[in-house]
């Protein structure tokens, strides 16, 4: 009897991995009339990336839609960059140096160019040592091949669904509840997960360290870092994160208002 409710088990497993992957499809669609403010230039991106970096991306398809209403956020994508690899290059010969979960492809290597007409933006882990660094890429690269954990679409579809509407208190949970598989990750998961292999923070739980609160002021109190489950995480916690840096390029090469070069008649230039 147990056998037979395994097989059963193992059925409806098929049939909901089958019937998420035809949602993923549709997930990604993309959406009409998206248009970036800041196009990325892949050799810019390049030439201030590091190993270890993270790349957040403001999507463009319905799956976007629906993370970025979860998490209340322009980052709906998050890649980490871990510069070249020996033969990592895509079907038109182009260097492939982010590592990333993909709905239908799971997770693989994809060039800077994949990302040049979207909003992006740069986080960057201050203080991570090198051989952390080193290991945080290893452990992103070793993933390669895994699946999406396509047990998250069927959260990210409630989202669509007009009733009930989703209390913001169970937002966060509806992109976190995948199927715990360790073969398995979601773009920001994964992450978490690889920097938490080395300990590094992201945003932990923090309180007062109980056998200090009494004796110290609180501006000195010992703290106790809680590490949230690595499926908790969404592509804006990095970008939150007190332990990450905000890196722009346009700033990192050298910026000059005076060299800006206005259109005559332009409605946001102030009069002279």
């Amino acid at each position: 009897m147990l056998k037979g409710h395994g097989v059963g088990q193992s059925i409806v497993s098929r049939i909901g991995q089958k019937l998420g992957a035809v949602l993923a499809r549709a997930l990604q669609r993309p959406l009409k009339g998206y248009r970036p403010f800041t196009p990325s230039d892949p050799q810019t991106l390049r030439s201030i990336l590091r190993p270890g970096d993270i790349l957040l991306v403001e999507g463009n398809q319905h799956v976007s839609a629906a993370i970025k209403y979860l998490t209340q956020s322009t980052w709906s994508h998050a890649a980490l960059y871990v510069a070249s690899m020996p033969g990592a290059k895509n079907d038109d010969g182009e260097e492939c140096c982010l590592v990333e979960a993909l709905v239908e492809e799971g997770v693989v290597m994809s060039p800077l160019s994949k990302y040049q007409n979207f909003n992006t933006r740069i986080c960057r882990p201050i203080g991570l040592t090198r051989k952390d660094r080193e290991k945080v890429v290893t452990f992103m690269t070793g993933s390669i091949g895994k699946q999406y954990d396509l047990k998250n679409i069927w959260d990210l579809m409630r989202y669509f669904l007009p009733f009930p509407p989703v209390p913001v208190r169970w937002r966060r949970r509806m992109i976190g509840l995948g199927s715990g598989d360790p073969t398995r990750g979601i773009c920001s998961s994964l992450i978490a997960e690889a920097f938490q292999s080395v300990e590094y923070p992201i945003l932990p739980d923090i309180e007062a360290d109980p056998e200090t609160s009494g004796r110290i002021s609180a501006y000195s109190r010992s703290e106790i870092l809680h590490i949230r489950h690595h499926t908790l995480f969404a592509p804006r916690d990095f970008d939150l994160s007190p332990y990450f840096a905000i890196i722009k390029p346009t700033l990192e090469r050298g910026f000059d208002y005076r060299s800006l070069r206005w259109a005559p008649n332009d409605p946001d230039t102030d009069a002279e």
